[in-house]
């Protein structure tokens, strides 16, 4: 690992460290819910994390988006759009906790490495669904007597909230311990198959389930801070698509959905064809 990716994931880290740096919650087993909770951090991020600071804000879409809460819909609505039109997928290579998570797992030997298989891209359509089901049809329409939807994503797959929220809070707190169920177990069995399948694909659950991703990754052919080839210094070496661990050819697919903005094609380059910038 360079100095480059180095630099990278301690920028992860310490942004992981700053939004769940509310440690008491570790020893008390308590959320925060002060006022900072009413913030949208930009990563996934588990609103249920002891250490949570902000929120999640694909948990905070699902509280609203079929409720009569107007402004906070359109404020979490109009965060996600400003994120995304900013950076695109930025956020998934250098602010995203779980991102790391997967990151990291990925160092671990393994026999075979798998760079991609037969339906690999059609399977990455797959978030877009997860999105449009889970995060917004399920929570708009399927409400209770009040008006109010459940988290549907959250609830039933998210492996970042079973990891950063659920694991902490049902080890801390023994009442929460004797409620468990089916939906624990299912939650607990997608999170390990996630940080198993982390060790031999790069990034599977932003590959193939994350609604933030999704999202994100509609703005970034047209985010303001995205990637810029110049042509006339490119030699087609082939460096860039090389080091493409979301298998991608930066010379033909630069700023692609799945483009997480992590720079290895940028810092691979001879030529310096490739750069990142706000400026054409």
């Amino acid at each position: 690992m360079d100095k480059k990716e180095k630099k990278r994931h301690l920028i992860q880290a310490a942004w992981a460290l700053l939004t769940n740096s509310y440690l008491i919650g570790f020893f008390r087993g308590r959320i925060y819910t002060g006022p900072l909770k009413n913030l949208c951090v930009p990563g996934l991020n588990c609103y249920s994390c002891p250490g949570a600071l902000g929120s999640c804000p694909i948990g905070a879409f699902q509280a609203v988006i079929g409720s009569a809460r107007y402004k906070a819909a359109l404020y979490v609505s109009g965060f996600l759009i400003f994120i995304g039109a900013l950076t695109g997928r930025f956020v998934c290579g250098f602010l995203c906790p779980f991102g790391l998570i997967q990151e990291l797992l990925h160092k671990i030997p393994f026999p075979k490495k798998l760079r991609t298989f037969r339906g690999d891209r059609l399977l990455r359509k797959f978030k877009y669904a997860v999105f449009l089901v889970l995060a917004l049809l399920l929570p708009m329409f399927v409400t209770d007597f009040l008006g109010q939807g459940s988290p549907w994503f959250c609830k039933v797959l998210c492996p970042a909230g079973t990891l950063e929220g659920g694991i902490p809070l049902v080890l801390l707190n023994q009442g929460l311990r004797g409620a468990l169920g089916f939906l624990y177990a299912w939650k607990m069995g997608i999170l390990i198959a996630i940080l198993f399948l982390s060790v031999i694909i790069f990034r599977p659950f932003c590959k193939y389930l994350c609604p933030l991703g999704a999202v994100y990754s509609v703005f970034n052919p047209v985010a303001v801070f995205r990637y810029r080839l110049d042509q006339s210094k490119c030699v087609d070496c082939g460096a860039c698509k090389n080091v493409c661990q979301m298998g991608l050819d930066p010379v033909k697919e630069l700023n692609r959905a799945e483009c997480i903005h992590c720079s290895r094609c940028k810092n691979a380059c001879p030529t310096g064809a490739i750069r990142k910038g706000i400026r054409s």
